[in-house]
This record gives structure tokens, sequence and C-alpha cells, in this order.
């Protein structure tokens, strides 16, 4: 009875060490596997925050004062209002 007990747990052994190393290496492959996509993550997330950082750029050049008043005045022949030509409107309230 003992070394049939014996024989069992020798066997158990032989047994577990193949499937763990068939299970580290199935660990492995998926490590690199998301390691790969973190890695072009990191990627894509350098190149939106460079793009991000463009486009903040073109915004504050685009909407700049003097670039808007000289296409105001060169493009759409518009003109600063002097004070004569300046209407209010005020408008009352209904009550």
């Amino acid at each position: 009875m003992k070394n049939i007990l014996k024989y069992i747990f020798v066997c158990i052994c032989a047994a577990t060490v193949p499937a763990l190393l068939v299970i580290n290496s199935i660990q492995a492959m998926r490590y690199k596997k998301l390691e790969k996509e973190v890695t072009a993550l990191e990627k894509k997330q350098v190149e939106l925050v460079e793009e991000n950082k463009r486009l903040i750029t073109d915004i504050s050049l685009l909407s700049g004062s003097d670039r808007i008043e000289r296409i105001a005045s060169t493009e759409l022949n518009m003109h600063k209002a002097e004070s004569e030509e300046i209407v209010r409107v005020e408008m009352k309230g209904r009550n």
C-alpha cells in the first residue's frame, strides 16, 4: 500500500512539471502580446500628444488679433467703426 501511494505521488509530480511548463509558456506568450499592445498604445499616445500640441499652436496662430484684423481689412474690406457709425439699441424688458 505504501509503495502504491509513493508511485501515485511520483506520477503526479512527474505530470505536474510538464503541465507547469506549458502554463508558464502560455503566460509568457500572453505577456509578450500585452507588452506589444502597451508599447503600441504608448507610441500612439505620444503621437496624439504631439498632434494636440501642433493643433494648439495652430489655433493660437490662426486666432491672433493681428491676423484677424489683416484678413478683415484686406480680404473682407472691413474697417473699424467710427464712433458716429455705432448705433446703440436699448431693449426694455416686458413687465
